[in-house]
């Protein structure tokens, strides 16, 4: 249902993130962002039906008791709900003992039920904390739900649509809900507590997480408040959103266009509003509706769950090293800005510790990781990681024949040490071989050398390059230092 408010006018994206005061210290951004994530697993959450891949026929992965229909019951998915413990608890939650599921009604042509299992008044967890930054994000709740299906529009948008069809391949897969507290004050803040939250989810392996693929759905609660009050405004809630960049620049659109709405004397309407990334606008959807709406009770198929203290500890403990604590540690060893990225991804951060522990020097391996691995995707085993930066730290490859020899063993499977002998590449660093090189392009370029012994250090430039195609294999650093001496 539309509010009207999109005939206001067009608001432009700030840029930066909204921070309070960014419109003249008058207004308050305050956000809260709800976050569904696919848990890992190979089956739905309520049947036996494998989760389909993106690519799947339509309404091929599904069974009786997804389609919803008369008779069925639901099991509930032990691995979604290991999975939902894992991230309550590394989120910081309180498990209660007791939980149960209950039916959320509303009617919409993919959701065959006509009914969603999600959990209401009793959820899997309540009151954790995520600290992003200086900011410490109070978690209001974690708890599963099953996944409706997906409406297929033809002309691909919904009011443009002369007809839509419905893939039932999505539903019932399980859901997991995270849910803030309205902590958040800038589009920046919202962005990083997303990231944040997905690297911790990798790490835990709760989930993939990725938003390409709709693993991960972060819909941001956002209203505004004059500076210094205390009171909240009316918020509006923002779908359809599928990677950080959309839901920065989402935020900030619409923080701008509820500013003008207030300005120009309207109101704020309570309301879900999605994404158009081709207009760079929100637009609305439908009114918001309120937890009355839904009708929500108990689950009847579903007995209430109690969750066996010994099994919350024994994963507790199972836990791996959180993404903060393993940050602050690498700091100690590395500039943050390598940490921002070998820290923000457990295998690049665990490829690094390991090559590390295997002997490869710490600062190199770093730098390698960050401008090769990260921007590729292309992982070689930490041993091999290890040998190939101890034969470009020793001055035994370039780092031209380095990157040659790391894709090569990417694809082949075989050592970096193979490789650089099988092609030659190891470099020439004996000093009386290139002395005799060095003595004859200082012979073969006297301007150059004249240039630079009258100061001109670019001639430098030229001279090695004389060297370089001479003696492909010769060691840069002895053959630069040689020159120097010989030029002295």
């Amino acid at each position: 249902m539309s509010s009207g408010q999109d005939n206001a006018p067009t608001p432009s994206v700030p840029r930066g993130g909204a921070a309070p005061g960014e419109w003249g210290g008058e207004w308050e951004v305050v956000i809260g962002v709800e976050v569904h994530v696919q848990p890992k697993t190979l089956t739905k959450m309520f049947c036996g039906c494998g989760v389909a891949p993106l690519n799947a026929p339509p309404n091929t992965h599904v069974c009786e008791v997804c389609l919803g229909l008369p008779g069925v019951l639901p099991v509930p998915n032990r691995a979604a709900v290991e999975a939902c413990l894992k991230t309550a608890l590394a989120l910081n939650c309180e498990i209660p003992r007791h939980t149960k599921f209950d039916r959320k009604n509303y009617m919409y042509p993919d959701l065959p039920k006509g009914y969603q299992i999600s959990q209401y008044d009793l959820p899997m967890s309540i009151n954790g904390f995520l600290e992003v930054g200086t900011r410490k994000v109070r978690i209001r709740r974690v708890h599963l739900e099953e996944d409706t299906g997906k409406l297929i529009h033809a002309g691909d948008k919904l009011h443009r649509a002369w007809e839509s069809f419905v893939d039932l391949n999505r539903a019932g897969v399980p859901l997991m809900e995270i849910v803030s507290e309205p902590d958040l004050r800038s589009a920046d803040e919202a962005r990083d507590y997303a990231m944040e939250l997905r690297t911790l989810l990798r790490t835990i392996g709760a989930s993939e997480a990725d938003m390409e693929k709709g693993q991960l759905r972060a819909e941001p609660n956002i209203s505004i408040r004059r500076a210094g009050a205390d009171e909240l405004g009316v918020k509006t809630e923002l779908k359809n959103i599928n990677s950080f960049r959309a839901l920065h620049r989402a935020i900030l659109y619409e923080v701008d266009r509820q500013r003008q709405v207030v300005e120009s004397g309207g109101a704020v309407v309570q309301e879900t509003r999605g994404w158009s990334e081709a207009e760079q606008r929100t637009f609305s959807q439908r009114s918001k509706e309120f937890a009355e709406d839904y009708r929500y009770f108990p689950e009847p198929d579903l007995p209430p769950l109690e969750l066996d203290r010994a099994w919350v500890e024994e994963l507790r403990a199972a836990l791996p090293e959180l993404p903060s604590v393993r940050r602050a540690r690498l700091l100690e060893q590395l500039p943050a800005t390598h940490v921002a990225i070998i820290g923000a991804d457990r295998e690049l951060a665990d490829l690094y510790e390991t090559a590390v522990a295997r002997g490869a020097p710490p600062a190199s391996t770093a730098n390698w990781i960050v401008n090769e691995v990260a921007p590729s995707g292309k992982l070689l085993s930490p041993e091999s990681l290890a040998e190939l930066m101890k034969l470009m730290h020793d001055g035994s490859v370039t780092r031209d024949q380095a990157r040659e020899a790391y894709l090569e063993a990417v694809e082949t499977g075989r050592t970096p040490a193979e490789i650089v002998a099988e092609h030659g590449y190891a470099q020439v660093s004996d000093e009386s071989e290139l002395r005799v090189i060095a003595e004859a392009v200082i012979d073969a370029n006297p301007q150059a050398a004249t240039d630079y012994r009258a100061g001109k250090k670019q001639a430098m430039q030229a001279l090695m390059a004389d060297l370089r195609k001479r003696a492909p294999q010769a060691n840069p650093r002895v053959a630069s230092e040689l020159l120097l001496r010989l030029l002295a």
